[in-house]
């Protein structure tokens, strides 16, 4: 029997509350857990989450790029024993915050997201943008050495596809508990398929999780 095991380290310093905002029952929540444990996903509902980011996408950035957003992707980088020479794909690329952190600390980088708006908002100079589903990924087996997913939907067994063996998953909420899409560190090692092991860490106003293939 698979097990997976997540380490808590100390919490960054400077970290805030996030403000009550995407409780239990809040509408994406319930998605992020469907899609995660039971493949709840297909053409329809795509299309529906891709119409409501892409309606999002002009104002994203003053709302979701900023230090304190920004603040796990970092921590996670530096504390997580995170492959920087390695390629990297960031799976809900957005309009960039990962991106920018990203860009000139790795050895290569793809941006990828379903809303065609967020990536045409996103700063294309810094890594090549790929608009498509993430459930079904346009990238061989082994393609990558870590992925990022920050208030991502998690596709378990593309990630793990596309995932080369000792690799990374850096997974980033950035508002805690607080995040619409939401899963704890835990819930992610135990929906991803085999075991895993890592650690994780709140930062700025959410938390980072590091995990690596242990089978």
């Amino acid at each position: 029997m698979s097990s997976s095991s997540v380490l808590s380290l100390p919490a960054a310093e400077g970290i805030t509350e996030p403000e009550p905002f995407a409780g239990p029952d809040h509408p994406m929540r319930k998605v992020t857990r469907g899609v995660a444990f039971d493949g709840a996903w297909d053409a329809e509902r795509a299309s529906k989450v891709a119409a409501l980011f892409d309606s999002m996408a002009a104002d994203w950035s003053e709302d979701h790029v900023n230090p304190t957003k920004a603040a796990p992707i970092r921590d996670g980088l530096e504390r997580g024993g995170v492959p920087l020479d390695g390629r990297w794909l960031e799976l809900g690329s957005g309009t960039g915050a990962g991106t920018r952190v990203l860009h000139d600390r790795v050895r290569s980088l793809v941006a990828f997201d379903l809303a065609a708006e967020m990536l045409a908002h996103a700063p294309g100079e810094l890594a090549p943008r790929v608009n498509g589903d993430a459930s079904c990924l346009p990238f061989g087996d082994d393609s990558f050495e870590a992925i990022l997913m920050v208030n991502m939907l998690l596709f378990p067994s593309e990630v793990d596809r596309v995932l080369a063996p000792g690799g990374t998953v850096l997974w980033v909420n950035t508002l805690g508990d607080q995040t619409p899409i939401h899963l704890p560190a835990e819930d992610v090692a135990e929906a991803l398929p085999g075991s895993w092991e890592g650690t994780t860490a709140r930062a700025g106003s959410g938390f980072w999780a590091s995990l690596r293939r242990t089978d």
